[in-house]
């Protein structure tokens, strides 16, 4: 299989970051194509894209009239790039110049894989929400306001952490898993499409885990710091998705409407604390 990799980045309200995370990958080792494709913003993302597009061939943007969601447009992304390998990086995320091929490398004895690595802040805090577990709702019918919680531990014992979901904020796979589990479901607007993607390659067959000894900088949420509402009902919105598609089917109707209000139960525990943000 040919080591080319097309990056695809999804930009909203971008432009503060955007120019850096194209400056690396520009220069990262065995990026054939980046395609970064636009959900309407209004902010100078575009200009910035033209401007990489006019001195890389490499580099191509699609500017959506209207905003499809993450999923969606991810999607448009890889139908416009032809690379083996589809890395999905964030706007937001600084990847360094070997980060993506050594985790390609990491990925070829796997076979059908979906990887990714250890995201810091600027301040070089790890995130803790970057290996993840499958939604536990019967934890939040238990407690509403704890149930949620996703977040696994790095095991520093393992180069490779073998682990059941990945942050969507970077994320290395073959086209051919991705072709063959249907890419991403683009029924989810923002949120949860990662842990569906994940769900869906692991019930393929595929293995999920992170490299734990590769790292890139995530500037955490540049474009959706100014609608904290918007980004909060769309996350539970996701999860209620989740759950219909992947456990309601074997659920009672009166457990299927426990959960339902649990996940709203647990969107309004949020409220206090967006309103002191904001």
């Amino acid at each position: 299989m040919s080591p080319a990799i097309a990056a695809i980045i999804v930009s909203y309200q971008s432009a503060s970051t955007l120019d850096a995370c194209l400056l690396r990958l520009r220069e990262a080792r065995d990026i054939a194509e980046i395609r970064v494709v636009d959900n309407d913003s209004t902010d100078g993302t575009l200009e910035i894209v033209q401007r990489h597009a006019s001195a890389d061939p490499r580099v191509r943007f699609i500017a959506n009239p209207d905003n499809p969601g993450f999923a969606a447009a991810n999607n448009q992304g890889v139908a416009d790039s032809q690379a083996p390998w589809l890395a999905f990086i964030n706007p937001d995320l600084m990847v360094g110049p070997e980060t993506l091929a050594q985790l390609r490398e990491r990925a070829l004895p796997l076979g059908d894989c979906l990887l990714g690595v250890e995201q810091v802040d600027e301040s070089g805090r790890p995130d803790d929400a970057v290996r993840r577990r499958d939604p536990d709702f019967a934890a939040m019918l238990r407690n509403p306001g704890q149930g949620g919680k996703l977040a696994l531990p790095v095991d520093h014992r393992q180069p490779l952490q073998v682990v059941p979901a990945l942050s969507g904020a970077l994320l290395l796979m073959p086209r051919a898993l991705f072709d063959r589990i249907g890419g991403w479901d683009a029924g989810y607007r923002l949120h949860a499409e990662d842990l569906d993607l994940c769900r869906r390659a692991r019930e393929a067959g595929a293995v999920i885990a992170i490299a734990n000894d590769l790292q890139v900088t995530h500037v955490r949420g540049v474009s959706s710091r100014s609608r904290p509402f918007f980004v909060e009902w769309h996350k539970h919105r996701g999860l209620w998705r989740y759950f219909r598609k992947f456990e309601a089917p074997q659920r009672a109707w009166p457990v299927r409407c426990a959960v339902w209000g649990a996940i709203w139960a647990h969107a309004l525990v949020q409220v206090p604390r967006l309103l002191r943000r904001r």
